[in-house]
């Protein structure tokens, strides 16, 4: 096996030259588990812990590896590995951590590519969506829209949801596809590239882990269905977890999210409203009371929907919050390490 078959960009040579890198084995983060991860090298799949260096010098979780990530380790015996650092990341899928207002948990890394599913019978939400095309927009990931179960409403009703999602991302490519019929699979499957990377998210019980078994030919995913009592997603996918699939492509499956807690650049899931935002007469405008707001004249012209508008500044604040929180979080961090660095300094001059 080549690196490049493993999704290898010519950045990393750069950096491994200019970090004196040369001495470390590459390796592409499979899966992990607890800080106990599985890699992949141009030879061997291993098991790998991180360096104690690594451990104390990471100031939050995102310093840590995750799914989709290169690294440098140290090989044992064909048999365990060490990784001693995580090399630069060109994309990243992060949300808000659930439950931890201010930090961020990575979904995955150094994709190409993601899978937005959604199930057109219960979980298509458009608002829903364009917090699924924020993370997108926000790690530097290219957004494709799969629209499951189109098996279970009419092809009416199918047009409608299609029509509606197109007038606000008509640059967004949208595919309607159904596990039971395998309608929609081959277009699927013509999108996987060699060397690109895929990442599958969405709600529990939209047929997630159903088609990412189809796209690599194997029951590598246990699949579900919706809870009878609370008509709610099944979480049948508990880890993420890198696959290879057959036709070269590199594929990453995602336990369901209820939560999509988005962390910054809202502006770029709205299509319309990013267009027009240039076009404020204040180049600090918030677009909610400003004379001369572009996006305001487009909300009473009815270019915006008061739906699509409401929801674009509830997803600002809350990104403002979680940025701010982020910001003060990490400046008590400085603070801690400043005065653990003095208090040591103090005892040092006492011994």
């Amino acid at each position: 096996m080549h690196l490049n078959d493993l999704g290898y960009y010519e950045a990393i040579d750069h950096y491994r030259d200019q970090h004196d890198l040369g001495s470390f084995d590459i390796a592409r983060v499979l899966a992990e588990h607890k800080e106990r991860y599985v890699i992949q090298t141009s030879q061997l799949e291993l098991e790998a812990e991180i360096t104690g260096n690594l451990r104390f010098s990471a100031k939050e979780r995102t310093d840590f590896p995750a799914v989709g990530d290169w690294v440098a380790v140290s090989v044992f015996d064909d048999q365990m590995a060490i990784i001693h650092q995580v090399l630069p990341r060109k994309s990243m899928l992060r949300r808000r951590a659930v439950g931890k207002f201010g930090e961020q948990q990575i979904i995955a890394t150094n994709i190409d590519y993601a899978f937005i599913v959604m199930a057109v019978d219960r979980d298509y939400n458009l608002n829903r969506l364009e917090r699924y095309l924020a993370l997108c927009y926000d790690g530097d990931v290219t957004p494709i829209l799969l629209l499951s179960k189109i098996d279970l409403i009419p092809g009416e009703a199918l047009q409608s949801k299609e029509q509606k999602i197109k007038q606000g991302h008509p640059s967004m490519r949208v595919i309607p596809f159904s596990n039971t019929t395998r309608q929609g699979h081959t277009e699927i499957k013509s999108l996987i590239q060699p060397g690109r990377t895929y990442c599958v998210i969405g709600s529990s019980g939209v047929g997630k882990s159903t088609l990412t078994n189809w796209l690599t030919g194997k029951d590598l995913v246990k699949t579900g269905a919706i809870s009878e009592s609370t008509q709610k997603g099944k979480h049948v996918t508990s880890h993420r977890e890198l696959f290879m699939l057959d036709q070269g492509g590199l594929l990453i499956d995602t336990p369901g999210m209820r939560e999509v807690g988005i962390m910054e650049n809202v502006e770029k899931a709205f299509d319309t409203i990013q267009a027009l935002s240039g076009q404020c007469k204040y180049n600090n405008c918030t677009h909610t009371q400003e004379d001369g707001c572009a996006i305001l004249e487009a909300l009473e012209e009815g270019m915006i929907t008061p739906e699509a508008y409401g929801n674009y500044i509830k997803m600002q604040r809350e990104a403002e919050r979680i940025q701010a929180s982020i910001a003060e979080k990490r400046k008590k961090d400085r603070a801690f390490g400043k005065m653990y660095k003095e208090f040591k300094k103090h005892n040092k001059r006492e011994g």
